[in-house]
């Protein structure tokens, strides 16, 4: 057998989209909410986890959340509500990982909903880094790091312990970057940003 068909595999990993932005640089429109393909790119999102290889997705809400629930479909997932989302990406990234506590997860592959140019094939191939809870890997862009990320379950409380404002798990990665496995990703995905009114062209 395979190292991850021995640690139960794709099934060990958990999905986790933060999509709790208010979108501030976009009128305040929750970037959840925003329209992909005729649907909330919160759907599109959480699908591109889904065709990666995540059994289980966990999605953070903040900005609009009761609308976010209403007017998007988003059955089989787990919503998790951040009260203290505007206080940035590493409150959602603690409260996501809170989320998973005693769910049975040996890692977490971590994604952000505002990214719609990172498709199924870059998380199937962060996925296949996951060899146990010791694991750290992150999708590349010629050789520099990048969403997804995935985080064994010995790195959450780490991670939560300097998980602060937008920084997300940036410090903790660069101390750990001897131990991050990087995955190229730049030939199948672009890691653009949804963040201005500019980048809505990205939308389709």
């Amino acid at each position: 057998m395979t190292t991850r068909e021995t640690t139960g595999g794709a099934r060990a990993v958990a999905g986790l989209l933060l999509a709790a932005g208010g979108g501030r640089r976009l009128g305040g429109r929750p970037k959840a909410l925003l329209p992909h393909r005729g649907r909330p790119l919160v759907e599109h999102a959480v699908r591109v986890l889904r065709d990666g290889g995540c059994a289980t997705v966990h999605v953070v809400l903040g900005a609009q959340a009761g609308d976010v629930r209403a007017r998007a479909s988003l059955p089989g997932c787990v919503l998790v509500d951040n009260p203290d989302w505007e206080q940035g990406m590493g409150s959602s990234l603690r409260a996501g990982l809170d989320s998973l506590a005693g769910t049975g997860a040996r890692a977490a592959l971590v994604s952000l909903v505002d990214q719609p140019g990172i498709g199924p094939e870059a998380v199937a191939r962060v996925l296949a880094a996951f060899e146990g809870e010791e694991s750290l890997a992150s999708a590349a862009y010629d050789g520099e790091r990048g969403h997804p990320v995935l985080f064994g379950a010995a790195h959450w409380p780490g991670i939560a312990a300097t998980a602060t404002g937008d920084r997300g798990a940036r410090a903790y990665l660069k101390e750990h970057r001897t131990a991050l496995t990087l995955v190229e990703c730049g030939d199948v995905a672009r890691p653009f940003d949804i963040d201005t009114e500019a980048d809505l062209a990205h939308l389709e």
